[in-house]
């Protein structure tokens, strides 16, 4: 995640924050996140047969049968793959399996590229957002303090075709 988004130079995919510096998360700010949310779920996509991690997204239970999905990361050596479409889908998939008809995410206003790719996956801004936390090192140090965070969702109901 951290390569994926705040990756520097080679390491770096198309979806990384230039304009947040340090890292997304660290493995005890994960820890911390899965003991408070224990309805959560942190899912990873293992590539065998080393077991490497080439993808992540975290799922979490809203009201209403609606879902919060964040987190969204693939190995920025995979990108451009089709993994994180594959993934996407996957975590869409697993929502309705559990019930869920719609799920929402934010995405930092100024990744106009990110926001774009979940359109043509079926999702659509909601008009609401939020400012990003300044100051909150669980996302990292702001180099930009204009930032907001936008709201997409996409509705999973019956008759929904998950690609």
């Amino acid at each position: 995640m951290n390569r994926a988004y705040r990756g520097a130079g080679a390491s770096a995919g198309w979806t990384r924050e230039d304009y947040i510096a340090g890292d997304r998360i660290t493995e005890n700010l994960l820890r911390a996140d899965l003991l408070a949310k224990p309805r959560g779920s942190f899912m990873k996509w293992v590539v065998e047969p080393d077991g490497q991690v080439a993808g992540c997204v975290w799922l979490e239970p809203e009201k209403n049968r609606s879902w919060y999905l964040g987190s969204l990361a693939t190995d920025p050596d995979r990108q451009n793959t089709g993994l994180g479409r594959t993934l996407l889908a996957a975590a869409e998939r697993w929502i309705v399996s559990q019930g869920g008809t719609r799920v929402r995410l934010t995405v930092v206003d100024a990744r106009e590229t990110l926001i774009a790719w979940y359109v043509r996956r079926g999702y659509h801004l909601t008009g609401e957002s939020e400012p990003f936390p300044d100051g909150d090192e669980r996302f990292g140090r702001l180099l930009r303090h204009d930032l907001r965070f936008l709201f997409l969702e996409k509705n999973l109901a019956p008759g929904y075709d998950a690609p």
